[in-house]
């Protein structure tokens, strides 16, 4: 599709919702929720399968602190993290990378 197309699809799309009711609005807000969260749970099911049971992982804490530790079990959201200092947390996968191990 080219982004003529695109644009021409949108405007049609712009004059078409101008046009409808409350019920139809409503109808249709419901559709694009319901494709958002397929869209983010997509998002989400790709970003978990960059890690497995045992890696080591680490992510930044609402406190700024970097927390490191290991991947315990993935959820069907987030991935539950045993970390270092013994506390366990589910952490959503985009917040999470894998630990940098350092050689000696």
């Amino acid at each position: 599709m080219t982004s003529k197309q695109t644009l021409l699809d949108r405007e049609m799309f712009t004059q078409a919702l101008r046009h409808m009711g409350e019920d139809d609005l409503l109808y249709l807000n419901r559709m694009v929720v319901e494709r958002l969260n397929l869209l983010a749970q997509a998002k989400s099911t790709v970003a978990l399968a960059q890690f497995a049971e045992g890696d080591r992982v680490q992510f930044t804490a609402n406190d700024g602190s970097v927390k490191r530790g290991v991947v315990l079990r993935l959820n069907k959201k987030t991935a539950s993290v045993r970390t270092d200092e013994g506390q366990n947390w589910k952490v959503s996968p985009g917040l999470l990378s894998k630990a940098v191990t350092r050689q000696v």
